[in-house]
């Protein structure tokens, strides 16, 4: 092995980054209490705060705005976890007199549980339990927005999630999720390292970007869901973040 892949395989912890990883996340598979579950979930916001990975969703909502001209957005946000996105959008909407109808949903009933204790009273927003594929076939919003998602599905399920959110979305979709990068695997597993975070999220965090993507990933991903080219937006945000999304 040569001295610049013996370099790479340092810094990227040893994971072979060259491909998606589908080897399992705790949060996905680890019976747990509610209790651990919900520290979890608090330490994940936490990350998020520090890594602004609020940004690229509400900076894509912004563009939605301004080029529909709506002020009144329904919008469906898909495998919610503690629903921080959520309350971050809805605080951004109060502050541009924008009228929201918040929707989640989750395939884990503890998210619910978890969300709606951390939700200001004043906030409506609907935290629903269930497989998003089993929802009425009429279920219509505006925007379908998705963060942190998509990596926990395997391509398959990607590309019928693809489709999915282009069916059910009247004015668009958005995808928010971590590129699969040595540096960025390195930065999460240093992070989880020099924080007092929770046993999932020292696991779950550098296997996340492990599972995540890069723009090739992407491309080949929307081509098998059928789209053209060019049709979808592939945006790199700092730090190593694709925002995937269409305005339709």
């Amino acid at each position: 092995m040569s001295g610049g892949a013996d370099q790479s395989r340092r810094v990227s912890g040893a994971a072979d980054l060259s491909r998606r990883s589908f080897d399992p996340e705790l949060m996905d598979t680890e019976q747990v209490s509610f209790e651990e579950f919900q520290h979890c979930l608090r330490d994940l916001r936490r990350i998020n705060l520090c890594t602004l990975a609020y940004r690229p969703t509400l900076t894509w909502l912004g563009r939605v705005v301004k080029q529909t001209g709506r002020r009144h957005l329904r919008i469906l946000d898909v495998g919610f976890g503690y629903g921080d996105m959520l309350r971050e959008i809805d605080r951004w909407a109060a502050k541009r007199g924008i009228e929201v109808e918040l929707t989640g949903v989750d395939l884990n009933p503890w998210s619910a549980k978890a969300a709606a204790l951390a939700t200001p009273p004043g906030a409506r927003i609907d935290y629903r339990t269930g497989d998003l594929f089993d929802l009425p076939p009429d279920t219509a919003c505006d925007v379908v927005i998705s963060s942190l998602f998509t990596h926990h599905l395997d391509d398959t399920l990607l590309v019928r999630f693809l489709r999915w959110m282009d069916g059910h979305a009247d004015l668009g979709w958005f995808s928010n999720d971590l590129h699969r990068h040595a540096v960025s695997h390195a930065f999460a597993r240093a992070m989880v390292a020099s924080l007092p975070v929770n046993r999932l999220v020292v696991h779950d965090a550098p296997l996340s970007v492990a599972r995540a993507f890069t723009s090739d990933d992407w491309e080949r991903l929307l081509a098998d869901a059928g789209f053209a080219p060019g049709a979808v937006s592939v945006e790199w945000f700092t730090p190593f973040r694709y925002g995937v999304g269409r305005i339709k």
